[in-house]
This record gives structure tokens, C-alpha cells and sequence, in this order.
């Protein structure tokens, strides 16, 4: 793609379809300053006055700031998980609450330590005279601590809103809407464009609040009233604008569909979005997220559709390490499903999504691997890649007990750049998906399985509780079951997964359900 090419596409994306992404991306961001705020400022007046407040509060924020963002907004789910038994189920465990939480808790430090030594620095001389003049706390507080202070507080709120606006991005794998979305998907499928127009709508929105914090900041600072109420009017009315594109044009309920972090399950998504669209519903998607979390909202209703996969419910969920027969497993699965938290498995889309373990053909051949077994022997001078979760999976574990597999190093990818890896020499082996149409593309083999370490993958529709009641909806998706084959599905992932005329996630969806006859 030429640059100019290049730009135009990136500039049509931050002016159309970012739209939303933008303004859910302000809201939540605007949400964890004032959060943060509203939480550093009286923590603030209270340390400055007692050395071992000031040391608790500021520990503990600091603390959070060594904890990666990612992980912070992780943690928040199973915390708001277990807090539904005190609150109700209808406490939401993912999507913005989490983010917010999460967020706030990231944007304390800069605010507080800020606060902080503005309190503590202020000039005895002035707290002084305004103890001789019979000021209440409130007054002094009011009338001379907060306009000496305001301007540091404000610099610390700068600080915090260019470090909260950039984490946001983060917010895409616990469900949350944002600018993360077109660049997650985009490093998924090497979209580049997708990956520089996030990353450009993030930092223009970082640029242009700390500007108009700026501008706030040099009005406090310099006691001009119109420039401290402009930057303020500036901010409301981007935060007013973000609400009205959020909410503005939205009518009734919405069907939240659940997607995992590979193209395959946002292709997938964006079917079933299109099967509900046609029968009249409103669908909105929660990309990224990981296999226990995205199982584990399905079942909460969390979300309401979610496409999973047999073997990782079989091993993960159900933490069983016995191999039975495709249609024994799928059975124990839906009692399992309906007597733990009544989730509804509407059936097998057709196709089955293993893992297993590939080498590039010429290797394979050169080498004389045929199976996993083959491995063995050799493993110790081979390096192994898979996906993030792939080697805590007991999938994996079970596979190396069962071969005896010790490689010599083991690296992380995400799932584009895994095949990327083989074809470049980072790795020797990896734990590849079987559905995906980059094996033979870039001709793969897979290892074959003589011990049946791996188990069965189908693909599955699952419905929350209360959605697999809603017989029309139900209708709309039986048409889907047992109508996708793998070769169709991998011709799909391809087309999105392809170094160039990619497809787009929902003209990929499109495409897959004209092959099928949808």
C-alpha cells in the first residue's frame, strides 16, 4: 500500500468507523479522572495533615502503579465476581465498570502525590493569618488552600489524564468498548492500518485533553476566570458529544456477543450479529477476551452468545482430563452447562477447531517428524511457541506429560504472530489451530496425536440463561448449526488473516454466509 494510500485509510477510520469507539473511549476516561479525583483530593487533605495517612496513601498508590494495566483491569472480574454474592447477580462483572475501577485506581498516583506536596508546601506565613483571622477548616480549605493548590492539582490531573487515556486502549480485553478495538484487531490479522488509526485516535485525544487541562492549569495559575471556565466549557462539551454519539441513537436492548481474541471468533461474532440483525435485533460486540473470562460471562449473562469449543470447556471448565468420543463429550456438556449455571448449548456449528502441535512442511519432512512422539527425543534443542494462555492450558500440560516433551525454551505470541514465528525461525514448533487457513498457506503440517492427548474442539454456540429462553432468537441462530465446515471456516480466517486484500471481520462474516447458503 502506497503512504498516501495509507493515510487516506487511516483518516477515513478515525472519521467514520471510529466514531463510536472514540466517544466510548472519552466517556470512560472521563469517568476514571473524575473517579480519581473524587477519591485523591480528600485523601490528599487528609494526609497532609498526618504523616502516616500521607505514608499509607501514597504506598498504596504507588503499589498500583507497578501492577501492568492489563493485568489491573484482569483482576477486577473475578473481583466484581465474587462481590455479586453480597450485591446480586446484576452486579456487572465486565465491560465498563471494571474498566472505571481499574482505571481510577491507575490515575490516583499523579493526582494525590500532587495534591500532596501542594499541601504540605504551602506557606505557613498564609495558613497563619488565616488561623488570626478566625477561618473555620472549611473556609481555609475553600478560601485559601484549594486556589494556592489548584494549579499543582491540576498538573497532576494532566498527568493522570494522558496515562488513563492511553490504558484505556486496554479496556478492549475485558469487554469494554474503546479505541483498543481497532488495534487489537488490528495486530490480530497485521492490519496495520487498523493498529495506526487506534493509536492515532489515542494519542490525538490524549494531545487534546492536556491541552485544554492546560489551558485550565494557566487559568488557575494566573487567575484568569476565562480561561479556567473555556477549558472547563471545552471539556464538558467533548464529554456531552461523547454521550450523545454513546446513547444518542440508541433504541431498547441490545444482544452482547462475546468474542475471543482470534479472528475466528470475531468472524464468527459478526455472523451470528448478522443472523440477529435480520431478525430485528439490536447487537453489539465484546471483542478480546480470554477463554475463562469469556466463558465465565456467558454463563453470568455477562454476555449473551458466545461461540466456545468443546475440548476447552471439556479441560478448563469441567477440569476433566478424560478423552471420550465427540458426541459423549458434547452431551456431559450440556448437562454439565444446564445443571451448573443453566447456560444453553444450541449445538455444533459444524467444524472443529483443535489444537495441535506444527512445523513448517520442509522441516517436518527434513527432520522426520510425523507425530508428537517424534518430538521427544529432539525436543531439548527446540524452542515451542503458542498464544499467551496456551502453556498454562491443561491442554498443553496434559500433551507434554503424555509425550515427555522438554523443549528447550518456550516464547509467547500473540495468535498472528505465532505462524510469523515459524516461518522466520523464532520458532520450531508451535501450538497452531487447526481451523486456521494459515496452514496451508504458509504449508504447515500438524503433528499427529497418536495418544489422543488433545481433545476433541467443536465448535459450539452457547446462550446465557436467560437468552436461550427467547425463542425467536433461537430460531434466528439454528440455521448456523452443523452448516460450517472447516474448510469454509478456514477459507474465512484466511481472508482476514492474509498479507494483502484483506477482508474486513464483517465482510469475511458476509462471505462465509454466502458460502453456506445464509
Amino acid at each position: 500500500m502506497k503512504p498516501t494510500c495509507f493515510l487516506i485509510a487511516c483518516v477515513g477510520l478515525l472519521t467514520g468507523c471510529l466514531g463510536d469507539k472514540l466517544a466510548a473511549h472519552v466517556l470512560l476516561s472521563a469517568a476514571a479522572i473524575a473517579l480519581g479525583i473524587a477519591v485523591a483530593l480528600p485523601l490528599a487533605v487528609w494526609a497532609s495533615r498526618s504523616e502516616p495517612v500521607a505514608r499509607a496513601t501514597l504506598g498504596f498508590a504507588s503499589l498500583v502503579q507497578t501492577i501492568p494495566a492489563l493485568a489491573l483491569l484482569a483482576l477486577f472480574f473475578p473481583i466484581l465476581l465474587s462481590l455479586r454474592a453480597v450485591f446480586g447477580e446484576g452486579l456487572p462483572t465486565l465491560g465498563f465498570l471494571p474498566a472505571l475501577l481499574a482505571l481510577a485506581l491507575y490515575a490516583l498516583l499523579p493526582i494525590l502525590r500532587n495534591a500532596v506536596t501542594a499541601q504540605v508546601n504551602l506557606d505557613p506565613g498564609v495558613i497563619e493569618a488565616a488561623h488570626g483571622v478566625g477561618m473555620t477548616f472549611w473556609q481555609r480549605l475553600r478560601l485559601v488552600e484549594a486556589p494556592l493548590t489548584a494549579p499543582y492539582i491540576m498538573a497532576g490531573i494532566r498527568t493522570a489524564a494522558v496515562w488513563t487515556i492511553g490504558a484505556a486502549t486496554l479496556a478492549t480485553t475485558i469487554g469494554q468498548p474503546s479505541l483498543g478495538d481497532p488495534i487489537f484487531a488490528g495486530l490480530q490479522t497485521q492490519n496495520w492500518v487498523l493498529v495506526l488509526a487506534g493509536c492515532i485516535a489515542s494519542a490525538g485525544l490524549a494531545l487534546v485533553a492536556d491541552a485544554l487541562l492546560g489551558l485550565i492549569e494557566k487559568g488557575l495559575a494566573t487567575r484568569r476566570r476565562m480561561l479556567t471556565f473555556g477549558g472547563l466549557a471545552a471539556v464538558l462539551l467533548g464529554i456531552l458529544a461523547a454521550l450523545t454519539v454513546q446513547f444518542g441513537d440508541r433504541g431498547g436492548d441490545r444482544i452482547v456477543i462475546g468474542a475471543k481474541g482470534f479472528s475466528e471468533q470475531y468472524i464468527l461474532a459478526r455472523l451470528i450479529g448478522q443472523q440477529l440483525k435480520a431478525a430485528g435485533y439490536g447487537v453489539e460486540y465484546r471483542d478480546g477476551l480470554g477463554s475463562a473470562v469469556a466463558h465465565q460471562a456467558v454463563s453470568t449473562g455477562a454476555i449473551d452468545v458466545l461461540v466456545d469449543y468443546t475440548g476447552t470447556i471439556w479441560t478448563n471448565q469441567m477440569e476433566r482430563s478424560d478423552n471420550p468420543d465427540r458426541e459423549t463429550m458434547l452431551a456431559e456438556i450440556t448437562a454439565w452447562e444446564t445443571r451448573t449455571s443453566g447456560t444453553h448449548v444450541l449445538g455444533r456449528l459444524g467444524f472443529e477447531n483443535a489444537y495441535g502441535l506444527a512445523m513448517p512442511r520442509a522441516a517436518a519432512e527434513a527432520g522426520g517428524f510425523s507425530s508428537i512422539g517424534d518430538l521427544a527425543g529432539r525436543a531439548q534443542a527446540m524452542t515451542v511457541g503458542g498464544d499467551p494462555e496456551f502453556f498454562e492450558r491443561p491442554e498443553w500440560i496434559a500433551v507434554r506429560e503424555a509425550y515427555g516433551l522438554r523443549f528447550a525454551a518456550r516464547r509467547n505470541f500473540s495468535p498472528t504472530f505465532m505462524y510469523n514465528a515459524l516461518t522466520s525461525g523464532e520458532a520450531d514448533v508451535i501450538g497452531a489451530y487447526t481451523s486456521d487457513g494459515r496452514i496451508a498457506a504458509d504449508d504447515l503440517v500438524i503433528l499427529d496425536d497418536p495418544e489422543g492427548a488433545f481433545p476433541n474442539y467443536d465448535a459450539i454456540i452457547l446462550l446465557a440463561p436467560a437468552t436461550g429462553t427467547d425463542d425467536a432468537l433461537v430460531a434466528a441462530l439454528e440455521p448456523l448449526i452443523g452448516a460450517i465446515g472447516v474448510e469454509a471456516m478456514r477459507e474465512a480466517n484466511y481472508s482476514v488473516d492474509r498479507t494483502e486484500d484483506k477482508l474486513s471481520f464483517e465482510r469475511a462474516a458476509q462471505r462465509l454466509a454466502e458460502r453456506i447458503g445464509q
